[in-house]
């Protein structure tokens, strides 16, 4: 139990929250874009969603292998800045908790799992597993060579509901589209207020971000316009998608827990940004899942 909790901490099982909710309203969505079983009522939908059941269930495990590879991956990569970062030497591979080796066949092993739990869904996203891997393994080096790596992890994250609609549809739609730019913009803004932690070591060993590139007050505009991109991206997908009110009150509950999270950080005052990282966007991507599901399902 130990070791599997060693992996755990690894990869960070517990920030799933942040895209797994997403995965799901793509799935649904990707559900009811079939206009037949729409058509039928809610009996036929549920007969529908029992038949896609198993493709659920590899959607499941398609999020927790990619996820589990892109981290440890990211983890074995910056190990060496990791050990001289006082915020997280504190990680399993500078302890030695986790040898290098180990965090890259772990890597390895689950990476394979995405492939063939994705086989396990259709052709399609067996064809398309290898670029999603490129985009969530390849967004480890970007901060070597572009400040614009925030945006590279935000479509990592955003390949979570595109790809649930795919599975279910082999097709994409404008709606998910706009979801998956809404991701984009939420992941970037948040992650740059959580690179404010390191723009003094970052700058020093040569690794590049919007603070270090723009300084915290303009990093912290940079994120505030990105999130109020994601808040119209988010309104124009449900209006794309036909979404009914508890849609948009899910919508209302997430684009508060935005503007919350950027007025409890300031360039001089970084105390709160675990609050704003962790909590705000984790009860936010929770909550605006449940409602948009739920407007499908009751409406």
């Amino acid at each position: 139990m130990k070791r599997i909790s060693d992996y755990l901490s690894l990869i960070k099982f517990s920030h799933t929250v942040f895209a797994m909710p997403f995965a799901l309203i793509g799935f649904f969505w990707g559900v009811y874009a079939d206009a037949a079983a729409f058509e039928k009522g809610n009996q036929a939908l549920l007969e529908y969603f029992r038949e896609n059941s198993r493709i659920f269930l590899f959607i499941l495990l398609c999020m927790v292998f990619a996820r589990s590879a892109a981290m440890a991956f990211n983890r074995y990569l910056d190990r060496e800045f990791d050990a001289q970062n006082p915020r997280t030497a504190i990680r399993e591979i500078p302890r030695g908790i986790i040898s290098p080796s180990s965090a890259l066949r772990f890597t390895l092993l689950n990476a394979i799992l995405f492939i063939a739990a994705a086989g396990m869904i259709n052709t399609t996203c067996l064809l398309l597993s290898p670029v999603a891997l490129l985009v969530i393994l390849g967004y480890s080096y970007t901060k070597r060579f572009t400040a614009l790596c925030h945006l590279i992890l935000g479509l990592g994250l955003s390949l979570a509901p595109l790809g649930a609609f795919i599975a279910v549809t082999e097709t994409v739609d404008p709606a998910i589209l706009l979801l998956a730019g809404a991701v984009i913009c939420w992941v970037s803004g948040f992650d740059i207020i959580y690179a404010l932690q390191d723009e003094q070591f970052d700058s020093s060993k040569g690794l590049l971000s919007i603070p270090v590139a723009l300084g915290r007050e303009r990093a912290l505009l940079v994120s505030r316009i990105l999130h109020i991109i994601c808040a119209l991206a988010i309104l124009s997908a449900g209006w794309w998608h036909q979404a009914n009110f508890i849609y948009y009150a899910g919508s209302t509950c997430f684009i508060a827990l935005l503007i919350y999270q950027q007025s409890i950080v300031s360039p001089n005052d970084l105390s709160r940004v675990n609050i704003a990282f962790m909590t705000s966007n984790g009860i936010g991507s929770i909550v605006f899942a449940i409602f948009a599901i739920a407007d499908q399902i009751i409406l």
